[in-house]
């Protein structure tokens, strides 16, 4: 007998039994291999065990909510992470991007558009934007491209590999103004629709996270109506 050959692996971390079923079913139709944990305090558990390609993670759970399981996930899976959730205001949604999440569905999920988008996420994990070989540094901020690493003074900066790849693009085309399409297309091989906010939410964990000011930044700013801007001058002090 021949071993099906499975394009990807999924965990799907999904309380729900029939929803599960039916999502379990409609991925292995599509050659994909998927456990299923219900339970969001057993999840960094099946990850010693099973390694994921990308993770469907449901808020509702019990033992341990969705969205506090996305804010520990980073130091347990490097892969990309789509919230699923009844929850569809865009504070909800906003919320779970700024925790970690790669996308976000809204529940009643359609399988054919969560197929679409899965193989979107996993496209772009498969095919990392490469930046030069050179290092960056302005002022006292160093940016590595070979090891990722950021320095801002003495202190390294922990950045995710997407909030990276924000930061390198806008970094390594200093004092341009970058529009949202051009960095949605970029970095995401998508058209800025004029509603989402994938990009202005790494935009915001990047200030956070380099000593920026959130209500008037001054290191990487926004240019509005233009999109946004890496201020060479800016990181002297």
């Amino acid at each position: 007998m021949t071993t099906p050959q499975f394009t990807h692996r999924v965990l799907l971390v999904e309380d729900d039994i029939r929803l599960a079923n039916l999502i379990v079913d409609y991925l292995k139709s599509h050659d994909m291999h998927v456990e299923v944990e219900r339970r969001g305090d057993t999840v960094l558990t099946r990850l010693i065990s099973y390694k994921p390609d990308i993770i469907l993670l449901d808020i509702m759970l019990p033992g341990l909510d969705g969205l506090s399981l996305c804010e520990k996930l980073p130091d347990y899976f490097s892969g990309p992470i789509l919230l699923m959730s009844a929850l569809g205001s865009n504070e909800d949604q906003i919320k779970g991007l700024e925790l970690g999440a790669d996308d976000y569905i809204v529940k009643p999920v359609d399988p054919a558009l969560l197929v679409a988008r899965m193989n979107n996420l996993l496209r772009r994990q498969a095919q990392p934007n490469k930046p030069e070989s050179h290092c960056l540094n302005f002022g006292k901020l160093s940016i590595d491209p070979h090891t990722q690493a950021i320095r801002l003074g003495n202190t390294e900066v922990d950045l995710t590999s997407h909030e990276f790849e924000l930061l390198w693009l806008l970094a390594s085309q200093a004092g341009q103004i970058l529009s949202r399409q051009y960095i949605y297309q970029y970095l995401l091989n998508i058209d800025f629709d004029g509603k989402d906010r994938k990009i202005d939410v790494r935009i915001s964990r990047l200030r956070k996270k380099l000593g920026d000011s959130i209500e008037t930044p001054f290191r990487i700013k926004t240019v509005w109506g233009q999109g946004y801007l890496f201020a060479p001058e800016a990181w002297n002090n």
